[in-house]
């Protein structure tokens, strides 16, 4: 049985609550072993705030990067089949040559770093006519009056609660919705290898 994807239940959480939910969507919840929830929980939340609180200040690329690195060693030893890919600087970008966009179209989510006041973790699931079917971990039900073209979609809790347009993760500066600048960006793109497309299948469907 799938999950509804759920929601941060602090400031600080968004990075394992989106790494968790990019599990979510891709597998079955009896598929996901306990091991796999300890260590996500385990590895992340590893930045002090200024008070020295650890995981006060949410997760670091380092981090992520360990992350992602260890659930695609995880996915070959595993009777899991996931495989993960850490993306940094100039290969983060939304766009017909991105990688981003072909790991969607093939199935695939991408877990990704963008501006939302501060540094915030969401998880990308797809595509639709330019805008990107993004599951934001904040919970914020009310549409946005400054960003009308963003919407907010409660009704696909299974994948989905924000259409945002393709534009607003290009821009190089900390902007809302923002990947912002090259130096700063970061995607983790996770797969399900039993139900992934291949590049070839995909070309064949998008022709």
């Amino acid at each position: 049985m799938k999950n509804p994807l759920h929601y941060q239940v602090s400031e600080f959480d968004c990075g394992p609550t989106t790494v968790l939910n990019a599990l979510s969507y891709l597998f079955q919840r009896e598929d996901l072993p306990a091991e796999l929830v300890r260590n996500i929980m385990i590895y992340c939340l590893d930045c002090y705030n200024e008070e020295g609180r650890p995981g006060g200040n949410g997760t670091s690329r380092a981090a992520m990067m360990f992350l992602s690195n260890w659930l695609n060693g995880f996915g070959k030893v595993s009777k899991l089949p996931v495989s993960s890919r850490y993306l940094s600087g100039k290969s983060v970008y939304m766009g017909q040559e991105s990688q981003i966009n072909d790991a969607l179209r093939r199935g695939g989510v991408a877990v990704v770093r963008l501006y939302y006041d501060e540094e915030h973790y969401v998880l990308l699931t797809g595509i639709e006519d330019k805008r990107i079917l993004m599951f934001d971990p904040y919970y914020e039900p009310e549409p946005f009056k400054e960003y009308p073209d963003i919407e907010v979609d409660q009704n696909h809790p299974f994948s989905y609660n924000r259409k945002v347009p393709e534009a607003y993760f290009n821009k190089e500066n900390l902007s809302f919705y923002a990947f912002g600048p090259f130096e700063l960006r970061e995607a983790v793109l996770l797969f399900n290898e039993r139900t992934a497309l291949t590049s070839e299948h995909t070309i064949e469907y998008f022709i």
